[in-house]
């Protein structure tokens, strides 16, 4: 008898409050997301792994455990060991991105790479995720969504099937997001700045080098030797903005710009119009249907960001979260 497909997620927000850093919404983002994967998609509460940088003092069902680097990856390698084929993996990140420019010597197109900054800063970039996705048994499905900047192309070579590359962007009819709003982004000095004052390592250095001093093995396997190349996959990312775009934290107050993407609760845009896009459709719509639909709402609510797919061109056209039709009575 064939077994139950198992659904599992790992949600992870940062707010780094106290910090100069601080965000607002991320925390609010993966509960909302929690009570999504429960109420609309069958997930089992206890499959669901939740790591939040709170004290608990905001009544926001603080984690047990920190989304540090290590931390981070420990849950998404142990969600993906659990995994069988016919599986349905999910990842949910909020919180701020970052570009990493290639070392002296690596790297073939010049261009940085995507990575999120965990609380600890340890950065996790598109090589872990590519190597995570190349972990995920055949036939099942690995979903990613990034509410953080520079989050297009997270999983690195995945086929872009909504982004830059692949349609024309009327990005002239956008207007700027609410003054409040604050970019989701941690430009690479602030990182390496972060970074030298605990790690020794003089400011003029890669980042790689301050990552690798402080944290050794558990830094990003971009840093260390990597030679892997992808395999056919099913790995989806949907990311909250292009590769080099930000992605907003909105405020929780009744801005007008506000209302209607997170109305008066702090969130984060993309992860507020993905929730809004499910409400509105309780039938199962495709991951190509959700992208697209967040976008337009955003671009309706004048917020400068452009969400974007990649994956497979048959899980472009797949159900999100392989949700099925009910059945007619």
């Amino acid at each position: 008898m064939e077994g139950k497909k198992q659904m599992l997620a790992t949600l992870v927000g940062c707010n780094y409050a106290g910090t100069p850093h601080e965000l607002r919404g991320c925390i609010n983002d993966v509960v909302a997301m929690r009570d999504t994967l429960v109420a609309r998609f069958g997930f089992a509460p206890r499959d669901i792994t939740v790591l939040t940088d709170d004290d608990g003092g905001r009544g926001s069902s603080p984690s047990a455990v920190l989304p540090t680097g290590a931390n981070i990856k420990r849950a998404l390698a142990e969600m993906v060991s659990r995994a069988a084929p016919g599986d349905v993996l999910f990842f949910h990140y909020s919180g701020h991105g970052t570009l990493v420019p290639h070392r002296r010597g690596h790297g073939h197109d010049g261009r940085p790479d995507e990575a999120i900054v965990p609380c600890d800063f340890n950065l996790i970039t598109d090589v872990d995720f590519r190597q995570l996705v190349d972990r995920v048994p055949q036939g099942a499905t690995f979903t990613m969504v990034s509410d953080s900047c520079h989050s297009g192309g997270l999983i690195d070579q995945e086929k872009e099937q909504i982004g830059p590359s692949a349609d024309q962007l009327a990005v002239d009819s956008c207007t700027p997001p609410a003054a409040s709003a604050r970019a989701r982004f941690l430009p690479y000095a602030t990182v390496v700045g972060h970074l030298s004052g605990a790690s020794g390592v003089n400011a003029s250095h890669h980042v790689a080098d301050h990552l690798l001093a402080l944290f050794g093995a558990d830094a990003s396997a971009k840093f260390r030797h990597h030679d892997n190349a992808p395999s056919p996959d099913g790995g989806i990312l949907l990311s909250g903005c292009q590769t080099d775009e930000t992605s907003a934290d909105v405020p929780g107050d009744d801005d007008e710009e506000a209302a209607g993407v997170g109305g008066n609760k702090a969130c984060g845009a993309f992860s507020s119009a993905m929730q809004a896009v499910l409400a509105a459709h309780p039938a199962p719509v495709s991951n190509r249907e959700v992208v697209s639909r967040a976008r337009e709402m955003l671009r309706e609510k004048g917020f400068e960001q452009h969400p974007c797919l990649y994956c497979s061109d048959a899980n472009a056209d797949a159900p999100f979260l392989c949700q099925q039709q009910e059945p007619a009575l």
